[in-house]
């Protein structure tokens, strides 16, 4: 598999989240991080680290998206902390079910 844009936004978090996501992608606003170009192998590394976290740290949360073309609308969501979500298809219309 090719290396996918990947989102990650994070809200009411420790500093340690965006020193390790700095490190490894760009902070274009408080809180969100892009990299253009992320191996399925660095984004679910990365997501161990913060799941790992956060499920030590329970505060905040936090929520990464990519292109993947098995997902309703083509959309892979992960979360942790609140709201967790996940799109669903419904006849086209695209709609965000909460977990």
């Amino acid at each position: 598999m090719t290396a996918q844009t990947t989102l990650i936004i994070t809200r009411d978090v420790e500093a340690r989240y965006r020193g390790f996501l700095t490190s490894i992608m760009l902070e274009v606003a408080p809180g969100v991080y892009v990299s253009p170009q992320m191996s399925a192998g660095v984004r679910g590394r990365t997501w161990a680290v913060v799941s790992d976290w956060w499920s030590t740290l329970q505060r905040g949360s936090l929520v990464m998206m990519w292109r993947d073309k098995s997902a309703a609308a083509n959309l892979r969501i992960e979360t942790l902390g609140e709201p967790a979500m996940e799109i669903i298809d419904a006849d086209g219309v695209l709609l965000l079910k909460r977990k």
